[in-house]
């Protein structure tokens, strides 16, 4: 290390000589420029001690971000469970990298940052301090030799001038005492400022080599085979990403080599095909919106069973739109549009036009929908049509909603078949066992959440040369008086939530575990829209009443009804089972099936079922005229005859029908 060549004389601070000022200017000079640039050293230094400060908060949070992907549960990570342990792997290796980072942080601060600091606080401080004191002595010296040099020359006051003799060498002794001070703290920088200069620098290297060498011993010793292993996974999907990728793009190229009238909306080149009783696709739909005004639509409508079911685009199911049992269809002129055709319900209360792209989706649609309604539903062999059509019998008169799960490879959903788990059901609850929820509905059993029959309940009409009841229509005329001569009405405001298959129908367990399922599904589509029903309990069935309309939705024989229950703990949910046959094996008398049905009521649910145990005792009592008297005496009637219960529903009907009478009657 050469030596320091330039250096203020300690023996020329008494003199203060112009040469002396000269170079102190000198040395003054380039103590400001010291100080300038270890200010902004100093700047550069702590940007990278922050760096690194911020590496290790972000190793850490990235070490947390990897051990987050295990907890995402992607609903297309089937597979992932090598990606989650070799991310599970890093995230650890990251964290012992974290503890590093950290480590280096802190020796940055120690051996960098802080000898710096403290260069500039104490040297380039005392040294800006001993100039302002070297000034004040100065100046003070030179007010003295000014006050010195004003003696007069005659009577000469000798006190006067003793006085300033004295002050003149005391602010010569304080200005020499400062300009030694200041003369030795100038000297001593210029050694101490190459210490400054390299003492950091040393610091910052040693933690780094320190830090690269832990990092080196880390890996060389713990993550070699690992990271082998990594990279020939990440080789391996690599190649596969690269073989589908080279599929992918020969499927492109096949499906971009078609002719042009593919594209084409009406340059359809396949003949019509007559004989469909399925159908999906996009299709105009006019609405009014006012008196005179109308929009239309674009949609996804398509047919599942006897029902024409609508999409929007981005909605996790479709809902139905119109029952398409004895519908009419026909070709109409609409707003001098192309290829328009109307559906109109059984009533003539109920229609929409529809209009298709091309001439064969129009003719397609209309077949289609004609096929339904005429050649499956009003024949008396559904099966020997379907069969006809290529179609199965499960196909051609069975709804499916829009939640099933088609087997991969099958044309048919995979229904549950809850009459053969009837017998299981049945057996456990023999054994006194509590029965699980697989054995009182089978898993991944569809949900509906709109009115509609069960698949036996279209069968059996169907076998029988009746007409299945419209869940958004008017029923036949003769139902309406079917309970006319009935000993009890009782009307409640409910809201139809949702109904299901389900594999037994003797035990309450079973709609505690339907409530259950339909409230969790709700809640998982995002499906909270409810519209207010009527339901009705007479004597002999269960109706399902529109307020707004009195049309009957959907009813039940009491004699089905083999299961009904409130909910133990939300009193507002009640619901029932149904019982009804599955003829779809082929067998004459058919497999017993069963259908819950969830609602929410106005009032507590115990009153509808305490409603629906009254009716059936009063079916039980029919069959003997003395039970029957005894009943009648026992309970209070109208003047009319029927029952009267003692709980009547007040605020439960709407238009103000609650509380009209005591007496609960449709």
């Amino acid at each position: 290390m050469p030596a320091v060549h330039h250096k203020l004389l300690l023996e020329e601070a008494l003199q203060d000589s112009p040469q002396t000022r000269s170079l102190l200017s000198v040395f003054e000079e380039d103590s400001g420029m010291l100080t300038d640039y270890t200010n902004k050293l100093l700047q550069s230094m702590q940007r990278v001690f922050g760096a690194q400060s911020e590496m290790g908060l972000a190793t850490e949070q990235l070490s947390q971000q990897l051990l987050e992907y295990e907890k995402k549960n992607f609903a297309l990570g089937k597979g992932d469970e090598e990606v989650i342990t070799t991310l599970q792997s890093f995230a650890k290796t990251v964290g012992e990298l974290n503890s590093l980072h950290s480590e280096l942080a802190n020796q940055m601060a120690d051996s960098m940052v802080f000898p710096l600091i403290q260069f500039r606080e104490k040297d380039l401080t005392e040294i800006s301090t001993l100039k302002e004191i070297f000034g004040i002595a100065t100046d003070e010296h030179e007010a003295a030799m000014v006050k010195y040099s004003r003696l007069p020359k005659k009577k000469e006051n000798e006190k006067l001038k003793a006085d300033l003799v004295k002050e003149v060498a005391y602010t010569r002794r304080k200005q020499h005492q400062a300009s030694l001070q200041y003369y030795c703290a100038l000297n001593a920088l210029q050694y101490r400022k190459r210490v400054a200069m390299l003492e950091p620098m040393l610091g910052y290297t040693q933690a780094q080599i320190s830090f690269f060498k832990k990092g080196i011993e880390l890996v060389s010793k713990k993550m070699d085979n690992f990271l082998s292993s990594v990279s020939n996974m990440t080789q391996s999907i690599q190649a596969q990403l690269d073989t589908e990728a080279e599929a992918m793009r020969a499927a492109q190229r096949e499906l971009l080599s078609v002719e042009d009238t593919v594209y084409m909306p009406d340059k359809d080149t396949e003949p019509v095909n007559r004989t469909l009783i399925q159908k999906a696709g996009y299709l105009n739909i006019r609405n009014k919106t006012g008196l005179v005004t109308t929009a239309w639509d674009r949609l996804y409508f398509f047919t599942q069973g006897g029902n024409l079911m609508c999409q929007p685009r981005g909605a996790v199911a479709g809902g139905m739109v119109l029952d398409l049992d004895n519908s009419s269809v026909m070709a109409v002129e609409c707003e001098d549009r192309r290829y328009c055709f109307q559906i109109t319900s059984p009533s003539g209360k109920t229609s929409m036009i529809l209009q298709a792209e091309s001439k064969k989706e129009y003719e397609e649609w209309i077949c289609t929908v004609n096929n339904i309604s005429r050649q499956i539903y009003l024949t008396d062999n559904p099966e020997a049509v379907a069969i006809r059509l290529n179609q199965t019998a499960i196909q051609a008169v069975t709804p499916i909603t829009s939640f099933e799960k088609r087997q991969e490879g099958s044309p048919n959903p995979d229904r549950a078949k809850p009459g053969g788990a009837h017998a299981t059901s049945s057996g456990s609850q023999k054994s006194g066992a509590a029965p699980e929820p697989e054995d009182l509905i089978a898993p991944g059993t569809p949900i509906q959440f709109d009115i509609m029959l069960p698949a036996s309940e279209f069968q059996d009409q169907n076998r029988a040369g009746g007409r299945r009841t419209n869940p958004f229509g008017e029923t036949d005329d003769d139902c309406s008086t079917e309970s006319d001569d009935s000993l009890l009405q009782q009307v409640f405001a409910v809201r139809f939530l949702g109904s299901m298959a389900v594999r037994c129908g003797d035990n309450q367990e079973v709609i505690y575990e339907a409530m259950r399922q339909v409230l969790a599904a709700r809640a998982i589509h995002n499906i909270f829209r409810t519209t207010e029903s009527h339901l009705m309990v007479t004597s002999s069935n269960l109706r399902l009443i529109d307020p707004q309309t009195q049309v009957t939705r959907i009813s039940f024989q009491l004699g089905e009804v083999c299961q009904f229950a409130a909910h133990q703990e939300n009193g507002r949910l009640m619901g029932f089972v149904v019982e009804g046959r599955d003829w779809s094996d082929g067998d004459e008398e058919g497999e017993p099936s069963f259908s819950a049905f969830v609602f929410e009521s106005n009032t507590e649910g115990e009153k509808i079922c305490y409603t629906i145990s009254l009716a059936k005792d009063i079916t039980e009592a029919k069959k003997d005229p003395e039970a029957l008297a005894q009943l009648m005496k026992n309970m209070p009637l109208t003047n009319d005859g029927k029952f009267l219960l003692l709980e009547p529903e007040t605020g439960d009907m709407t238009n103000g029908a609650g509380q009209e009478d005591l007496e609960s009657e449709a």
